[in-house]
């Protein structure tokens, strides 16, 4: 009787341990793959953290170019905004749309107050190009397409009454009515 019991339990243990043998512990089809997901996400941690780094960076160097008031400083500070944004690549959908719509909406700033129209126009377009149908709004409620626009000579020209519809500060209607004033001379 113990000899049936021992064999019983031998082949109860035999076939649990069988069945266990035939599982595939292993989760994961191809180990390979996820250590190249894993690869992937650290360069994209890697490329996040970078242009956090770059972002902070160009921020300051725009605040120091707004209280010194330099041209020079203002096209520095560009150009690093769009280094973020290019260097950004693929990780770029880790970053909050409206975060790389306002700093690039700033490049495009910078560029016109350090006084490359060109390049401040190229900025402009690429932001069109990269966000149809979105716009910013500035503090005061005005429209940042409406007054890139306006400062970059995008729409046609304007009449007296129109720079009323305009969705812009006094400051550019007026520098606007200055400018078709002496266009017409």
């Amino acid at each position: 009787m113990t000899t049936r019991k021992n064999v019983l339990k031998a082949a109860t243990l035999g076939a649990s341990m069988l069945a266990l043998a035939a599982c595939n512990m292993n989760q994961t089809a191809n180990p390979l793959a996820e250590a190249s997901f894993r690869e992937a996400r650290f360069e994209q941690m890697q490329k996040l953290q970078a242009f956090r780094t770059c972002r902070d960076q160009a921020l300051d160097m725009d605040s120091q170019a707004r209280a010194r008031g330099s041209a020079a400083a203002f096209l520095t500070s560009a150009n690093v905004l769009q280094k973020c944004n290019a260097d950004l690549g693929t990780a770029a959908k880790s970053v909050p749309e409206n975060e790389r719509m306002r700093l690039h909406a700033l490049s495009v700033s910078n560029y016109f107050k350090g006084g490359d129209v060109e390049m401040a126009r190229r900025q402009f377009d690429g932001f069109k190009t990269a966000w149809p149908e979105h716009d910013l709004y500035f503090s005061g409620g005005t429209s940042f397409i409406a007054t890139a626009e306006a400062l970059l000579g995008r729409t046609e020209p304007q009449t007296f009454g129109q720079f009323l519809a305009l969705n812009v500060t006094d400051e550019v209607k007026s520098e606007m009515r200055r400018i078709n004033h002496w266009k017409n001379k």
